[in-house]
Order: C-alpha cells, then sequence, then structure tokens
C-alpha cells in the first residue's frame, strides 16, 4: 500500500513538474518578444534561464524512470502519461532553447532589420506562448478537443511564417546598400557509409566536428540539412562526404556565381 502511494504521489510530481516547465516556456516566449522589441533585459534573463530549463528536464527525466521502476508493468493510462511526458519534455525543452536563440538575435541585429516586422514578431509571441500554454493544458486534462485548437492554431502560426518571409524577402530585394543586417544561413549535408565496422563511426565523427568548429569560428549555426547515414549497397559505399551551403544577402551586382559564363573562358588557380 505504501509503494502504491508513493508511485500515486510521483505520478502527481511528474503532473506539477510538467507544469513548471511549461510556465518557463511560456514566460519565456514572451520575454523573447519583449527582446525583439528593444528591452534588453527582457533578452538577458531568457539568456540566463538555461541553467533551470536543464534542471527541470533532468527532474522530470528522473521522475519518468522512478515510476516505470517503481510499478511494473504499468497500467495502460500511466504507461501512456510516463511516455507522453517523456516526448512532451523533448518539445518544450527545445522550444525554451530556441527562445535563447531569439533572445541572443535580439542583441546582435539592429533597429532597422526588426522594425519592417515588429507587429508580426509581436503576434507571433501571443499565438506560440498561448499554443505552449494549451498543448499542456490538452495533455494534463487529456483533452482532445483542447489539442485539435492547438492543432488549428498551428496552421495560424504558419500563416504567419510566411508573411516574416515575404517581408524579408522584399527587405534583400528593395536594399541597395548590402544587407548584412539580414540573418544569413549555414546548411550542412553529410552522406557516408552504413554505419557498422568501429572505423565507419570515425568519419562522420571528424567531419562533425570538422562543421563545428567551423560554425564556432563563423559565429553561425546551422538550420538544417541532409542527411544520409546509410549509403552501402551490399559492397559499395558511397564517398565520405561532407557538403555546406552558405547563404547571406546582399547587392546582386556586386555577387559572382561561380560557373563558366561563356566559352573560352579563363580559370584561375590560386
Amino acid at each position: 500500500m505504501k509503494t502504491r502511494t508513493r508511485y500515486i504521489n510521483k505520478l502527481e510530481e511528474l503532473g506539477a513538474l510538467v507544469n513548471q516547465l511549461s510556465e518557463k516556456t511560456v514566460l519565456d516566449v514572451r520575454a523573447s518578444g519583449r527582446a525583439l522589441a528593444g528591452d534588453a533585459d527582457a533578452a538577458e534573463s531568457v539568456l540566463s534561464g538555461s541553467k533551470a530549463a536543464r534542471r527541470l528536464r533532468e527532474a522530470i527525466e528522473d521522475g519518468c524512470l522512478d515510476i516505470m521502476l517503481m510499478q511494473q508493468p504499468l497500467v495502460a493510462d500511466d504507461l501512456r502519461e510516463v511516455t507522453g511526458a517523456f516526448r512532451l519534455v523533448s518539445d518544450l525543452a527545445h522550444i525554451d532553447e530556441m527562445t535563447r536563440d531569439v533572445a541572443y538575435l535580439s542583441q546582435q541585429l539592429t533597429p532597422k532589420a526588426v522594425s519592417h516586422l515588429q507587429g508580426e514578431f509581436a503576434e507571433a509571441t501571443d499565438k506560440v506562448s498561448n499554443m505552449v500554454s494549451l498543448a499542456t493544458k490538452a495533455f494534463s486534462q487529456a483533452d482532445a478537443a483542447l489539442a485539435q485548437r492547438v492543432f488549428t492554431m498551428d496552421d495560424g502560426v504558419n500563416e504567419l511564417y510566411d508573411r516574416c518571409e515575404q517581408v524579408v524577402v522584399d527587405l534583400i530585394r528593395s536594399e541597395t546598400q548590402g544587407a548584412s543586417h539580414l540573418p544569413e544561413l549555414l546548411m550542412v549535408a553529410k552522406y557516408f557509409e552504413r554505419m557498422g565496422a568501429a572505423e565507419s563511426w570515425g568519419k562522420p565523427l571528424a567531419a562533425l566536428l570538422g562543421a563545428y568548429k567551423a560554425q564556432k569560428e563563423l559565429r553561425l549555426a546551422s538550420i538544417g540539412g541532409k542527411d544520409s547515414m546509410s549509403g552501402s549497397f551490399e559492397e559499395l559505399h558511397v564517398p565520405s562526404t561532407l557538403i555546406s551551403f552558405a547563404v547571406a544577402a546582399g547587392d546582386a551586382r556586386e555577387i559572382i556565381s561561380p560557373e563558366f559564363k561563356r566559352a573560352g573562358a579563363e580559370v584561375l588557380y590560386l
């Protein structure tokens, strides 16, 4: 009986911790919005919150493991709650970490860069913070109708993103003095043989360490990329390849594309 009581208490503690992480994420989303509006204190509060978020995530994950160890097998409802909490904490932590990226960027961007998007930033902050709050509530209450509301809200955020993207594109097109204040993007694609023998793991590790070094020195984060870690067929393997694409805005009149422009063009080796 005591074990069962402890088990129920652990479930309640888990729910409380998930709500704490959700509330922190909501507050950080709203603070990152204020940071984009020029509030330096809001930016600093978000940037300094990494340790608290990490501790909450670790406490939730430890709680899930404790619950699974305390009672086996878990009844279906409890199993759904514990596995759902594992997935939810990962998503919440990811969203919260992204607020720190926003806060950092708010310190790097010029007022000119954000002035054209202030309305969109404020709207996005409001929509996203409400989505996080409602999603957590839907999870804790097992409310399918509330979850469906979040899906509908997500469609609105996607439309808002498209609007923001168009504003950035228009800024790039209209900029005549260069656009160094607009975001620079980096994408990394990697292609490797299927991981099997011990030595095959060293190739992607070395490539990723090199990519990380480049990002650190360029002070740019990779926004995504294409992965292939299974480029093998029987005894045939793709050549180990790491490709990086970098994109930045600038005056088209000063940009030279790499292809040959005409027959007989000169090639210089430097």
